[in-house]
Formats: structure tokens, sequence, C-alpha cells
């Protein structure tokens, strides 16, 4: 917040954004409200299994729990470390049946 001598101190522009909900904050809700989300994670998991990315990130982990020794490696490293390339891992496919989901879901409650 700015003070000045002769007026109350004036909000920051960020400090007003915060009042309100972004419209990733609201579809969030909805998602939430309506048991999408669930759904939509659920799927996620299943595809994800079905293409065998799970199976590669465990063999990542174990690698790079092999390089460093168990004993050295924790969990936030691991996740710090695993976390990207599982990010880039998941097929475009999946997260196109994911977002033409999201986008079938967002027209049904017609935002």
């Amino acid at each position: 917040m700015r003070a000045s001598i002769n007026r109350p101190p004036t909000p920051d522009v960020d400090e007003e954004k915060r009042d309100e909900p972004t419209l990733q904050d609201i579809i969030n809700i909805k998602l939430i409200e309506s048991g999408e989300k669930e759904n939509l994670k659920e799927l996620l998991r299943e595809r994800l299994i079905e293409c065998g990315w799970r199976d590669e990130l465990k063999a990542q982990c174990r690698a790079l729990m092999r390089k460093r020794g168990r004993s050295n490696t924790t969990v936030d490293e691991l996740v710090r470390n695993i976390t990207p390339k599982g990010r880039a891992m998941v097929p475009d496919d999946i997260k196109a049946e994911l977002l033409q989901r999201i986008q079938s879901f967002l027209m049904s409650v017609a935002l």
C-alpha cells in the first residue's frame, strides 16, 4: 500500500485484483462443484497407465535413486527432478482428449 501524509493509503493494483476470482478460479470451482474434476483426474490416471507413462516414470525415479544413492535422495529432490520430465512425457493425444473434455464441460455450463 502506498501512503501519503494528506490522504489514506491507496490500494495497489495487485491487491484489487486479488479480491475478484480469475476465470481460472471460476472454472476450477465449477469443475470441483460438478464432480467433473475428479472424473478428469480418473480419466488422466487411466490413460497414463494405458500408455505406459507411469511405468516409464517409475523407471526414471529408480534410475535417479541408483545414481544418487538411496540415502542421498530426498522425496523433494526426486519430485523436483522428475516433475518436468513427467509433464513433458504426457502424450499429446491425452492432452488433447482432456482439453476436449474441459471445453465440452465449459460449453455445457455456459460460462
